[in-house]
C-alpha cells in the first residue's frame, strides 16, 4: 500500500525536474538567422529537398502495433515538448524589419560593403571598416544607414527572444546572428574576427 502512495509523489517529482529544464535551442536558431539574413542580403535561393520515402506496406514500420509512452502518463512528454521550442521569425513584427533591413541593404549598403568601406562586426552589428572608400558627398547618408541598420538588428534579436517566449535568450541569439553575417558575406566583403581584427573573405 505505502508502495503505491508514493507513486504520485515520485509522478510529480520526475514532472517538475522536466519542465524547468529548458535549454536554447542552438541548431534551430543557426537555421533561423541564415534564412533571416540570406534574405536581407538578397539570396533567395533555396536548396532543393528530397522527400522522405513512404513507409512500405507490411514492413516493420506496419507491423508494430500503437506504442504506449508510459512517460507521458506522468506528463513528461508534454512536459519534454515544452522544453524544446523551436525558433521562429514569421511574426510580422520580424518579417517589417526584415524587409525594411533589405530595402536598406540593397539600396545603401551592398555598394559600400562591395567596396570595402564596410564590414560585419562580430557583435551582429555592421561597421564602417574604412570610411576613405565612401565619396564624401555619400558619408552623411551611408553613416546613417549604418546606424538604422544596427538599431533594427538589435530590435531582431530582442523580437526573435521575445517571439519564442525566452527574453533571455536575446544574447545567445545575438551571437548566433553575429556568426551568420559573417558566415554569409559574400567573397571579398570584410568582416570582424573574435579578437577584432578584421579580415576579407
Amino acid at each position: 500500500m505505502r508502495r503505491w502512495m508514493g507513486l504520485p509523489v515520485a509522478a510529480v517529482m520526475l514532472t517538475a525536474c522536466v519542465t524547468i529544464n529548458v535549454y536554447f535551442p542552438a541548431a534551430e536558431a543557426k537555421e533561423a538567422a541564415k534564412e533571416f539574413v540570406e534574405k536581407v542580403i538578397g539570396d533567395d535561393t533555396q536548396p532543393a529537398t528530397t522527400p522522405a520515402p513512404a513507409p512500405k506496406p507490411g514492413g516493420q514500420s506496419a507491423s508494430l502495433g500503437p506504442r504506449i509512452d508510459w512517460l507521458s502518463l506522468v506528463g513528461i512528454g508534454s512536459a519534454y515538448a515544452q522544453s524544446s521550442p523551436d525558433i521562429t521569425i514569421k511574426t510580422p513584427a520580424i518579417q517589417a524589419i526584415q524587409a525594411r533591413m533589405k530595402g536598406r541593404f540593397d539600396g545603401q549598403l551592398r555598394a559600400h560593403f562591395d567596396s570595402g568601406a564596410l564590414g560585419f562586426g562580430n557583435d551582429g552589428s555592421i561597421d564602417v571598416r574604412d570610411a576613405a572608400k565612401i565619396p564624401l558627398a555619400e558619408r552623411v547618408g551611408v553613416n546613417q544607414a549604418v546606424a538604422d541598420q544596427n538599431r533594427d538588428s538589435a530590435a531582431v534579436y530582442r523580437e526573435v527572444a521575445v517571439a519564442n517566449g525566452h527574453p533571455e535568450w536575446e544574447p545567445q541569439i545575438r551571437k548566433v546572428f553575429a556568426r551568420q553575417w559573417t558566415d554569409s558575406a559574400r567573397a571579398g566583403w570584410w568582416y570582424q574576427d573574435a579578437g577584432g581584427g578584421w579580415k576579407q573573405k
